[in-house]
């Protein structure tokens, strides 16, 4: 073996090592629990987020301004480094997801706060999980026994947190909720049987496909701002940037890696955390009911996770 051969494998072998961290740091093991916490923590946020933002700007404008400002942010970076935009059949199919997942979904939300009581809008989000396995059965994919038993948990221990609370809200809130949980179920199952793009791609596509069904209902029902403060706008800001670019994408991976039931359980995680950040930002009281309404969730989260880690290793 000659001198160059001998160099050339010497820094291939170094070129190797220093790239092994990084495929290590980007593999499944590793990005779908920083996603996980990631839509626990930062959605759960969002609740306080959303209630000061629709101080000034009405829930469909909101919704439309914030994924349209994220989903333009995000289309041009990928784009920039050079991701494939969506064919025509994908952008359809974003359009789709989009609108369930955000027009639906999320705009549902943001209509229903005006009116429901905060107990009442976590309740019938933690629902969300249950319609997911609902539909994830049509396509013959049913919760496992330990799943089922997660879910039923998880959502028995959303309701155990807000029994304290005032869960009476407006008929027409409260159906939105509800809509709104179905909807978004809907819309995740339904994407991880299409032809989408990157997952990064997918969630711009999305936002801003989800943007315009927003702002075609804000025209509809002729929203507008009348006027704008600075906590509000910082608000905004805090959505387009942690709830839309960070909380949605880390979503979209979530779905193309693990099984509906364990992408889905931050609707049970981010009540307690809602609770917590008003504990700490917004001065309001813990009660013991509370507190054990959060331990019955994340014992339900902990049964989902448990029948993923199973699965995982049968597989193995």
């Amino acid at each position: 073996m000659n001198r160059s051969a001998i160099t050339l494998d010497v820094n291939d072998s170094s070129a190797h090592h220093a790239a092994a961290p990084v495929s290590i740091l980007l593999t499944p093991r590793v990005l779908v629990p920083l996603a996980l916490i990631g839509v626990y923590l930062i959605w759960g946020s969002t609740y306080l987020a959303i209630r000061i933002a629709l101080a000034d700007f009405p829930p469909f404008l909101m919704g439309a301004i914030r994924f349209l400002i994220a989903g333009v942010l995000m289309f041009a970076v990928l784009r920039w480094r050079g991701i494939a935009a969506p064919t025509r059949a994908q952008w359809a199919n974003c359009a789709v997801t989009g609108t369930l997942l955000l027009g639906f979904g999320n705009g549902l939300v943001c209509f229903a706060e005006e009116t429901v009581a905060s107990g009442l809008a976590a309740v019938a989000v933690a629902s969300m999980p249950l319609f997911m396995a609902l539909w994830a059965g049509m396509y013959r994919q049913w919760p496992s026994r330990i799943e089922t038993i997660g879910l039923l948990v998880g959502f028995a221990g959303v309701v155990l947190l807000n029994l304290g609370g005032n869960l009476r809200g407006a008929p027409i809130g409260a159906l939105a909720l509800i809509v709104a949980a179905a909807a978004w179920a809907f819309g995740s199952v339904w994407s991880r049987r299409r032809d989408m793009p990157h997952p990064a791609m997918s969630t711009a596509a999305q936002m801003l496909c989800g943007s315009v069904s927003l702002g075609v209902i804000a025209l509809l029902t002729q929203e507008r701002v009348v006027a704008v403060h600075a906590e509000t706008l910082l608000a905004v800001g805090y959505l387009i940037i942690a709830g839309s670019i960070l909380g949605f994408s880390a979503y979209v991976y979530l779905l193309h890696h693990v099984r509906p039931a364990l992408a889905t359980s931050y609707a049970y995680v981010n009540p307690p955390v809602a609770v917590l950040i008003g504990v700490v930002f917004a001065g309001e009281s813990v009660r013991t009911l509370d507190i054990a309404g959060m331990a019955v969730i994340l014992t339900g989260v902990a049964a989902i996770t448990l029948a993923k880690a199973g699965m995982v290793t049968k597989v193995r």
